[in-house]
C-alpha cells in the first residue's frame, strides 16, 4: 500500500506523527547512551598513547560530529521553507537549532578537557578548534536573530539567510586538518572505516547513534511545540486536548 508522505508536510498532521515517533526515538536514546558509556568507559581497553585519557573521545567525536550534521540539515529546512515558503521546513529548523548549539557546545567544552593532557593547554587558536567555536556561535546568532523578530514569518526569513551563509564553515570544519597543519588529529571515522579496536568501535558506533536518537527526539518534541504556538488559533489545533484543557 502507498503511503502518501506529502501530507505529513503540513502542521496539522505531522504534529500527530511526531507525538508517536519521539518517544521511541528517547527511548533508542537511552538505551544506546548506556551501552556506548558503559563499553566506553569500562570494557574498551586503555590506549596504548593517550592512556585513559582517549575515552573522552566517546562523547567528543559524537557531539562534534552531529553539531556538522545537524546544522547542515537545518540549513537545508531553512532553505526549503525560504524557496518554497513551507511552515514546516522553518518550523524544523528552528526546532534543531538548539541541540545543535548543545552538541556543538559539549564538543568544544570535551576538546578543551581532551586538550589539556595531549597538547597541555585547554585551548589553542586551532584551525578545527576555532570553525568549531564560529559553529557554535552561528547556532547561537540563528536563535537569537530568529527570538529577535516578532513576526514569525519574517524570523523564518531572516535565520533562514544567516543559516543558509554559514553552513559555508561546515567543510572548513571537517577539512581544516588537511588543508592547514594544526595540533589536531585526523579523522577517527574515515570513509575507509574506523581505524580503531573493535570495543572501541562498538562503544563509539553506540554513542553515535544515541546522540542521533536523540537528536531526533528533541527535534521532534521542539517542532511540537512549534507548531501548537503558531497554529494555536486553527481549528484543528483548538480540537488538540492539550489545547482545550
Amino acid at each position: 500500500m502507498a503511503i502518501n508522505w506529502f501530507k505529513y508536510s503540513a502542521p496539522s498532521t505531522f504534529y500527530a506523527l511526531a507525538g508517536k515517533l519521539a518517544p521511541w526515538f528517547a527511548g533508542m536514546a537511552a538505551i544506546l547512551f548506556a551501552v556506548g558509556l558503559y563499553v566506553g568507559l569500562y570494557v574498551a581497553p586503555t590506549d596504548a598513547v593517550q592512556s585513559d585519557a582517549y575515552r573522552i573521545i566517546y562523547i567528543h567525536v559524537p557531539t562534534s560530529l552531529l553539531s556538522m550534521f545537524i546544522y547542515v540539515v537545518m540549513a537545508g529546512y531553512a532553505a526549503l521553507g525560504l524557496i518554497f515558503n513551507t511552515r514546516l521546513s522553518a518550523m524544523m529548523a528552528s526546532a534543531l537549532a538548539p541541540t545543535g548549539a548543545l552538541f556543538a557546545f559539549i564538543a568544544l567544552w570535551t576538546g578543551a578537557l581532551w586538550g589539556r593532557p595531549t597538547w597541555g593547554a585547554y585551548w589553542v587558536w586551532d584551525a578545527r578548534l576555532t570553525s568549531q567555536l564560529i559553529l557554535f556561535f552561528l547556532y547561537l546568532g540563528f536563535i537569537a536573530l530568529h527570538a529577535s523578530i516578532d513576526d514569525p514569518r519574517r524570523a523564518d526569513r531572516a535565520s533562514a539567510l544567516l543559516a543558509i551563509v554559514g553552513v559555508v564553515n561546515v567543510p572548513i570544519i571537517y577539512f581544516s586538518v588537511r588543508w592547514w597543519n594544526t595540533l589536531h588529529q585526523g579523522s577517527t571515522i574515515t570513509p575507509k572505516g574506523v581505524r580503531m579496536e573493535a570495543t572501541m568501535q562498538v562503544a563509539l558506533y553506540a554513542m553515535f547513534l544515541a546522540c542521533w536518537a536523540y537528536a531526533i527526539a528533541m527535534a521532534l518534541w521542539r517542532v511540537r511545540s512549534i507548531i501548537l504556538e503558531r497554529e494555536r488559533a486553527t481549528q484543528w489545533a483548538q480540537e488538540l486536548p492539550e489545547v482545550r484543557s
